[in-house]
């Protein structure tokens, strides 16, 4: 008799006794086979971080000598608790410190395939690789063969302090998370061929943190050489703490880490390895922590814009792009003054100066709530991806630039069209309620489909030559000299600068405020401490 199991991630009925096998490192895998595709879910690629381990560079894994079951996810990784209003509110089934897995799916026939490395989102904070919007499966049936992973969020993934900085071998201490990313591309270059990949072809892929994340490791030497191609959804190049020093009006991240220390009321980090994981998480979130990467000279050596400045980053092909209603879903950064038109133009004046018309004319008045949603989502994500794209065109690599311009009965109507993030059911064909958050809105347009079957012949062709094309969209041009981006609606077009002006005006304000030592992120608009 043929034993099934339902795994309440896929809903999809597996066969556990003829599943297939492969060997790794750490010895055999038994997977499952569901819907013609062959499927390994929680594979540990290092050692749990947990008791002594707590805030320490990931290790090897641990080998075993029966033939382990791949069927399936492990645990998300620790993280706080999310208000059951968000529209991102999505808990995880089960959480613990041993998280450090990622999951495979791949065609049977796959040899040498092209690989894509799947880095979730969620401020570095929240989510985790068994979201069933994040299923491989539509990428899997297109050839390539996918894999997610779980990394440390939060205060157990981001935390630097001296303690940390003392006993390390490099005296350094903070981007664990970030490090959990990197050891995961190394086990999938040692073990990606006994899944069909080819080693020599993956494409780092991520959206929001997990963008933010592969623009981290395009500039840390720690990673370079274990991926070929980069696909970045709605990055940002914001400011990050140094390890010990105070840098663009922020505290150094060891000083950040010992106030955390100081609320929890932990004498060290020893004291504070003793603590349970959820409660520190919980603690440290409701105390203002915030993680991030540390600039700690080695695995993050500068400030990422400073990365990109100088050429210290990884020169492979990217695709980057940005969604045209980011800020609709993160109306929290929107500042509450100037709410009328005569108002918002006041403070634009007396901030911008001489450049105030300049910021009119691409921010107007006419509607106060548009404008402020446009300067923050351009601040944000539209100045830093472009800032990406250019980079790596002036260094010579294929770059290609989207905005994700698609909206649908649904999110029109929540007011959400373009949000922070909506462009993922379409990238993994997720467009059904059961694969998205409970507060989603749930894709109810006549496209949807085409936009979504587009998409991932982009990606997927991307993630196989370099060049992403598709049999239904328009051929997809380098952003190059004529700055060149796909923008994507419901039909899909090739157009020239986006959002003039935009990118120049923003690179001129962060410039100044580098200039004068002053955080970039957020510092913008009306809610802008005033230019000198």
């Amino acid at each position: 008799m043929v034993a099934f199991v339902w795994l309440s991630a896929c809903a999809r009925p597996i066969d556990r006794l003829t599943g297939p096998v492969v060997e790794v490192e750490q010895g055999q895998l038994v997977g499952v086979r569901e819907a013609g595709l062959n499927v390994f879910r929680g594979i540990p690629y290092a050692a749990a971080p947990i008791g002594e381990r707590r805030w320490k560079p990931p290790s090897g894994p641990v080998a075993w000598k029966s033939v382990r079951e791949a069927a399936e996810f492990g645990p998300s990784c620790i993280q706080p608790e999310v208000p059951a209003s968000s529209l991102y509110y999505n808990p995880p089934a089960k959480t613990s410190e041993d998280c450090l897995t990622l999951n495979i799916w791949k065609r049977p026939d796959s040899v040498k395939a092209p690989v894509i490395v799947w880095i979730h989102g969620g401020s570095l904070r929240i989510g985790g690789s068994e979201r069933p919007m994040y299923d491989g499966s539509e990428f899997a049936d297109r050839g390539v063969v996918f894999v997610s992973l779980n990394y440390r969020l939060g205060v157990l993934g981001w935390l630097a302090h001296p303690d940390l900085s003392a006993e390390s071998e490099d005296s350094v201490a903070g981007n664990y998370g970030l490090l959990d990313q990197v050891a995961a591309l190394k086990w999938v270059r040692a073990n990606i061929s006994a899944f069909g990949g080819d080693p020599d072809n993956v494409t780092v892929m991520g959206e929001s943190a997990g963008a933010l994340s592969t623009t981290y490791l395009l500039a840390s030497p720690a990673a370079r050489g274990l991926f070929q191609k980069a696909i970045i959804e709605s990055t940002n190049s914001r400011n990050f703490p140094e390890l010990r020093a105070s840098s663009f009006r922020l505290p150094s991240a060891e000083a950040l880490g010992t106030h955390v220390f100081e609320g929890l009321k932990v004498d060290g980090v020893e004291a504070a390895r003793g603590l349970d994981a959820q409660d520190i998480t919980s603690q440290a979130s409701r105390i203002g922590f915030v993680p991030q990467g540390t600039i700690d000279g080695k695995v993050l050596p500068m400030q990422i814009i400073e990365s990109f400045d100088e050429g210290a980053f990884a020169k492979v092909p990217i695709l980057a792009g940005f969604n045209s209603g980011e800020i609709r879903a993160q109306r929290m950064f929107l500042p509450r003054a100037a709410g009328t038109p005569e108002a918002y133009e006041a403070a634009i004046t007396e901030r911008y100066g001489d450049i105030s018309d300049e910021m009119l004319a691409l921010y107007p008045s006419d509607d106060v709530e548009a404008a402020k949603l446009a300067t923050l989502r351009d601040a944000i994500y539209g100045w830093a991806t472009e800032r990406v794209v250019r980079s790596a065109t002036e260094a010579g690599q294929p770059a290609f630039m989207y905005v994700f311009d698609y909206c649908y009965p649904n999110a029109r109507e929540a007011d959400l069209c373009a949000f922070h993030a909506s462009e993922l059911p379409f990238v993994f064909g997720a467009l059904d309620a059961d694969s998205l958050p409970p507060n989603w809105p749930v894709p109810d347009g006549e496209h949807d489909r085409d936009v979504s079957d587009t998409l991932l012949d982009y990606w997927t062709s991307f993630a196989s030559t370099g060049q992403p094309e598709s049999r239904a969209g328009p051929a997809w041009s380098a952003y190059g000299a004529e700055e060149a981006y796909l923008r994507i609606a419901s039909e899909p077009e090739m157009l020239v600068d986006p959002f003039p002006g935009m990118f120049e005006m923003h690179e001129k304000l962060v410039q100044q405020r580098k200039e004068n030592s002053e955080p970039w992120f957020l510092n913008i608009g009306v809610g802008a401490k005033p230019l000198d």
